[in-house]
This record gives C-alpha cells, sequence and structure tokens, in this order.
C-alpha cells in the first residue's frame, strides 16, 4: 500500500531505491553461496579424501570376509570393506559408516572436554547427546541436557571445544550477555578465534559428508 498523500515521483523513487536493494541483497548472497565449498567427495570410494579435524585424509578400502565394516584410523580412514560390496557401487554405504564412526569419536571427545572444563565452575551436563542439527552447532535444554553436533568433527579440534565450552556455561547464564561470554573466556581466552573460524566456515561444514 502506498499513502494516499505520497507524489508520484516518491513513489518511483521508493520502488526504484528498494530494487536496488533487492539487486545488491541478492549479489551478496551468491557471492556468498559461491564462497561455500564442499568439504566432502561427491562419492566414496578408495583414495577419495575425506575431511576430519580441520585436515583431509585417504580413504583407503580393502576386501574383508566379515559381515560387517570396519574402519580403523591411522593418518588415513582404513576401512575393511565386507568383500560381496565390493564389486557394488558401496559409495552410499561406506558414507553412512563413516558418519557412526564419527558420531562415536564426536562422543569420546566431547565427553574428555566436558570432563576438562566442567569441574572448574561446577557445570557438569545432566547429559551429553551427538546429534545432526541442520542450523545448530550445539543447544542446552532447561534441565541441563548439552546436545552437540556431529559435524564439529570436520572442524579443528579446538572448534569442537569452544561448541562444549559455550554450552556448558549456557548452565550458568542461558543468555549471551557479557557475564556469559566472561565466563567463556576464563575456560578459553581466545574464544573469539574459534568464534569466527565457525562463522566464516560453519556453511561448509554444514553441508556434511
Amino acid at each position: 500500500m502506498v499513502p494516499l498523500r505520497m507524489a508520484e515521483p516518491q513513489v518511483q523513487r521508493f520502488i526504484c531505491d528498494n530494487q536496488q536493494w533487492v539487486t545488491r541483497t541478492l549479489d551478496k548472497i551468491a557471492v556468498r553461496m559461491r564462497q561455500i565449498v564442499r568439504l566432502a567427495p561427491e562419492h566414496y570410494r578408495h583414495g577419495v579424501q575425506v575431511p576430519f579435524q580441520g585436515r583431509k585424509y585417504p580413504l583407503l578400502v580393502t576386501a574383508t570376509d566379515a559381515a560387517r565394516i570396519d574402519i580403523t584410523w591411522n593418518d588415513a580412514f582404513n576401512v575393511a570393506l565386507p568383500a560381496p560390496l565390493m564389486v557394488t557401487d558401496y559409495s552410499a554405504v561406506l558414507r553412512e559408516a563413516l558418519i557412526l564412526w564419527m558420531q562415536r569419536k564426536a562422543a569420546l571427545q566431547a565427553n574428555k572436554m566436558v570432563a576438562r572444563h566442567a569441574g572448574r565452575e561446577q557445570l557438569a551436563p545432566r547429559s551429553l547427546r551427538i546429534k545432526e542439527q541442520k542450523s545448530r552447532w550445539g543447544s542446552c535444554g532447561i534441565h541441563g541436557d548439552i546436545n552437540l553436533n556431529w559435524l564439529l568433527m570436520l572442524a579443528p579440534p579446538e572448534i569442537l571445544e569452544y561448541v562444549v565450552v559455550h554450552e556448558l556455561c549456557h548452565l550458568r547464564h542461558r543468555n549471551h550477555s557479557p557475564d556469559f561470554w566472561r565466563l567463556v573466556g576464563e575456560h578459553l581466552p581466545d574464544y573469539r578465534r574459534q568464534r569466527q573460524w565457525l562463522k566464516e566456515n560453519g556453511a561448509s561444514l554444514m553441508l556434511g559428508l
């Protein structure tokens, strides 16, 4: 709706100004989308590079007589794949196996980080769960239950630690007040660097494996 007293030239100028704003905004979005880089390979097969803790490591696939996929870590993802799968397109099942492996690793590392930081301020959560969240890196429920996004395993380890500390501090402060950030800084004096890293790289992480 246009105000009745607005002159025609003002109406046209208003439309023109807003068109320019829309165009500039769309251009910014397009630039941002081009900057988002998918970290994971399109298909999972022997020799591809898989993101893990801020770097990429080779995926080494060998056949096994066992009935289940087994993944071991030694500066590479060593995958023992059941022999019948080797003659199929095993990309999807291998991807799911890697996700489960990373979820278990995320739980182990996050619990170690909780143990490292919780005791200082009595910030122990009631529970810690690893989930895949579409828009959050972590959350802290009203009863002290902390959820963490397993996709943080694709980032450097200090990023997971920052999110762990962030959610632990929400047990004390249910907001992002100066007191909250002061508490975060007591645990992680360099937290601003991790926070900025997540802002700059989070969209790529959210694309997942």
